[in-house]
């Protein structure tokens, strides 16, 4: 027998040995679809949908299931009732992450999305939340109207090239909020081919079965020499980690020198640095890592620029709001945001209607535990059905299906509840997305000047019938819209001048 086919046996072997001492025991464990032995129901998952699948077991087991992925219990969550009950009231014992090895060694295990639950992630945690916190979200304000303004601009003279515009601003967002970088005007600039690359490495290292050693984590063990995975990864890392640390360090140097320097999380992050006991390799990793936020929003843009050209109605009456608190002498601000609530309630509806994470982010148990008697052990992957939430009847209505901002408001036309995002785009527990609260302000002013300045329709066949953009989407990393084009025009006869003026304007105090 050959080296190789004895290393297959004794997994093999070790994989049959871990699945009897699991699961012949006397604990009562959930129910869930039976499967293959050692597989289990890898084969059975709709991998393009999947969200389609636990629909479907919901019928059968309950609000609350286990599946079994080769060997590795996956508990999946399907009633706002359990998320709650074991994500918000259990939290310490349901707030990390699974293992992912390849991800986890191109980050230096300094990933914050990723990290497992402890120090380093409490202390991140902390210090983001002081950066990007719901005070101190408005210092963003002047980029993110800035790039709402050239975004805007872009899809009403070049309507055939919106989705350059909407990542194009996307990404400049970002960058200026984590290091104040200027706007960059083309996707071939260094430092947006940099953080793209870094996204689509990591997006391809969190793929289910991408590498062997996520499937059979007993690889991670191996020497060096025998993981090729991990010396690239390593490798990756050397190199990521001092792109990060300039420019960090570039930031932070002015900061010690008592330099003044526009807001930016990355000054906000020097200027606590101590506070949080941080190095500067973890400080860069910190602000590289929020990076990724930029594909959330561009994703949610394009599901709103999909809804506004197959649902004209909401495109009417948001243009009847802001005509009546905007007018049409001046832009939108942030200033009218309080009193945009059917603006605000699109950007929730959005999210809700087609989520760009329809599972989320998947917790992991750090303890053993019970609930409503069943056994839930150490280790066990929780991934939320949120698709399927924002489906629930029970919690949006008999029209959960539809498309309809109304949901968000009150008879009086404001929104129902100030305190509740309306939806679970943005995680649960203490592992809610840390940058909500500006996300929610691109959104607004990104959404609220591109409805003020254009009215946007479907592409017209030669006959003169609509082109309605497919209703489906396109499963990666992220929940995407299909390829689609739609037309624009100025909604009024000064809305292009304006545009244009202030497009002008920015220009001139750029310059």
């Amino acid at each position: 027998m050959t080296l190789s086919n004895t290393w297959v046996v004794v997994l093999l072997v070790s994989l049959i040995v871990i699945f009897a001492l699991r699961y012949t025991n006397d604990k009562k464990y959930l129910p869930g679809p039976r499967g293959l032995p050692i597989l289990g129901n890898v084969f059975q998952l709709d991998l393009d949908k999947p969200w389609g699948s636990y629909a479907k077991w919901e019928k059968i087991y309950g609000d609350i299931f286990q599946l079994n992925m080769a060997g590795q219990p996956v508990l999946v969550l399907n009633s706002q009732k359990v998320v709650e009950d074991l994500f918000e009231k259990r939290s310490s014992k349901y707030s990390s992450r699974p293992q992912w090895p390849v991800a986890s060694e191109l980050t230096g295990y300094m990933d914050l999305p990723l990290l497992q639950y402890g120090e380093l992630y409490r202390r991140m945690r902390r210090a983001s939340n002081i950066a990007l916190g719901i005070k101190i979200s408005s210092n963003y304000y002047c980029v993110q109207s800035q790039q709402a303004l050239m975004l805007t601009h872009g899809i009403l003279s070049q309507p055939d090239r919106w989705g350059f515009h909407v990542q194009r601003a996307s990404i400049s967002t970002m960058l200026s909020i984590l290091y104040d970088i200027p706007p960059i005007q083309s996707l071939s600039d260094p430092r947006a081919i940099f953080m793209e690359n870094l996204v689509d490495r990591i997006s391809k290292a969190l793929l289910p079965g991408a590498y062997l050693v996520e499937i059979l984590p007993i690889l991670s063990r191996l020497p060096l020499f025998l993981s090729k995975w991990k010396r690239d990864a390593q490798r990756d890392f050397r190199n990521y980690s001092k792109v990060f640390e300039d420019m960090f360090r570039s930031i932070k140097e002015k900061f010690v020198k008592g330099e003044e320097q526009p807001d930016s999380f990355s000054a906000t992050l020097a200027e606590t640095q101590k506070r949080h006991g941080m190095s500067d390799l973890e400080c860069a990793w910190l602000a590289g890592m929020l990076y990724a936020g930029q594909e959330t929003t561009s994703t949610v843009l394009k599901w709103f620029l999909l809804c506004m050209t197959i649902f004209p109605h909401v495109q009417e009456k948001a243009h009847q709001e802001l005509d009546r608190v905007v007018g049409r002498g001046r832009l939108p601000s942030f200033s009218d945001m309080k009193h945009l609530h059917y603006i605000r309630a699109i950007v929730k509806e959005v999210l809700r209607w087609q989520v760009p994470l329809p599972l989320g982010l998947p917790h992991a148990t750090t303890e053993d535990d019970y609930y409503e008697g069943y056994f839930i052990r150490k280790g066990t992957v929780c991934t939320v059905n949120v698709m399927g939430l924002h489906r629930d009847q029970q919690i949006y209505g008999p029209d959960a299906d539809e498309f309809r901002p109304d949901r968000y408001l009150n008879d009086e036309g404001m929104i129902k509840d100030e305190n509740s995002d309306g939806h679970f785009a943005y995680g649960f527990g203490p592992r809610t997305c840390v940058g909500r609260h500006v996300a929610n302000n691109s959104l607004f002013i990104t959404i609220a000047t591109i409805l003020w300045a254009m009215t946007i329709s479907p592409v017209k066949e030669t006959n003169g019938n609509s082109i309605k953009p497919d209703l489906g989407g396109e499963l990666g990393i992220f929940w995407q819209p299909k390829p689609f084009n739609f037309l624009t025009k100025p909604r009024f006869d000064d809305a292009e001048i304006l545009i244009q003026q202030a497009r002008d304007d920015l220009n001139y105090r750029d310059s």
